[in-house]
């Protein structure tokens, strides 16, 4: 495909707009006269903005980063970006998804030095949060979606939203698109801190007491503060999820012998991973694997077997995880 240089638009200039006449779609240039041009026209077609879209606004260059706009049922603004804009953010998605591999080591030998120590400061309360983004892959929530939809996360637990049962800590909360999740971590430590902190006053499930006694809740902001401090890296609670995401495709992958069965395969594999993180398969392809894993093995270049020792060290990358990093290196294997 050609590459194009792409201007950088403002969605609020002038530009062209739709408008319903007898039943049908009509559009006027900049000027507000009748489109005519067959090339726009062309290109609004190819866009399929969708019919129920109100104040459609469609840019007038071909190469604007952003195409269309429009406001959806909701009443929200809605964006159509040029392929090749799209392209180049999905690839500054996973940028740093080496760096953050790279880093996991270190991540969880400072999670786990904070996890040991006593009381419920800032610090352990923060640690915990890490933990379960690693071993649940919950998102990790914000104020403004608990308010709004009554959608939950991490730092939005309530106290009724985990159970605790011996050593196993069990989560119960409606999710992002109001999806009812339920799944549970066998961790006594985990379930030990957990225990202590659905203790203290409150319905906010996380909350830390200060030097003084005082509590104090955390939100999203807080953890993404504590792992860029932990890793000193730029990242956020997203990558763990990209993370997973993508080694959970990984170690769902099975050989094949045609072009068709590795197709078959991806699919199967990547709906594993979609389950596993609480979303469609269709927004885990796009969102959560990296493109380098798909290529590569239908490419072949996958090994049929993958290792399964994951050694001793937890802290420490295990095999399959370092094998993957490999890939995402482009390192011969």
């Amino acid at each position: 495909m050609k590459s194009t240089k792409l201007r950088h638009i403002n969605a609020d200039c002038i530009g062209f707009t739709r408008h319903v006449v007898n039943g049908k779609f009509q559009y006027r240039d900049r000027d507000q006269q009748l489109l005519k041009s067959s090339d726009d026209l062309a290109r609004i077609t190819l866009l399929k903005i969708p019919p129920a879209w109100s104040q459609v606004w469609i840019c007038s260059f071909s190469n604007g980063h952003i195409q269309a706009t429009g406001n959806d049922a909701k009443g929200r603004k809605q964006y159509i970006y040029h392929k090749q804009w799209q392209t180049a953010r999905g690839k500054e998605k996973y940028e740093n998804m080496i760096e953050f591999g790279l880093s996991l080591p270190t991540i969880r030998q400072r999670v786990n030095l904070a996890l040991a120590k006593p009381g419920l400061s800032r610090e352990k309360v923060l640690a915990t949060i890490i933990y379960l983004l690693e071993h649940t892959m919950i998102r990790i929530g914000n104020d403004a979606y608990a308010k709004k939809n009554r959608s939950f996360g991490l730092t939005t637990f309530r106290n009724r939203h985990v159970a605790i049962e011996g050593s196993e800590v069990k989560f119960h909360f409606r999710g992002k698109s109001g999806i009812e999740h339920e799944l549970s971590l066998n961790d006594r430590r985990l379930a030990k801190i957990i225990r202590k902190i659905k203790e203290l006053p409150g319905q906010d499930l996380f909350q830390y007491l200060d030097e003084d006694g005082n509590r104090h809740a955390i939100g999203s902001s807080d953890v993404n503060e504590y792992l860029k401090e932990i890793s000193g890296q730029d990242f956020t609670a997203k990558n763990f999820r990209t993370w997973a995401g993508t080694l959970h495709t990984l170690n769902a992958l099975a050989p094949f012998s045609t072009e068709t069965e590795a197709k078959k395969n991806l699919v199967q594999a990547i709906a594993i991973a979609a389950k596993k993180l609480g979303n469609t398969p269709a927004i885990c392809k796009k969102s959560y694997v990296h493109p380098t894993i798909i290529e590569t093995y239908l490419a072949g270049k996958i090994l049929d077997i993958l290792p399964t020792d994951k050694g001793d060290d937890k802290e420490q990358l295990d095999k399959v995880e370092k094998y993957m990093l490999k890939l995402l290196r482009g390192k011969s294997l």
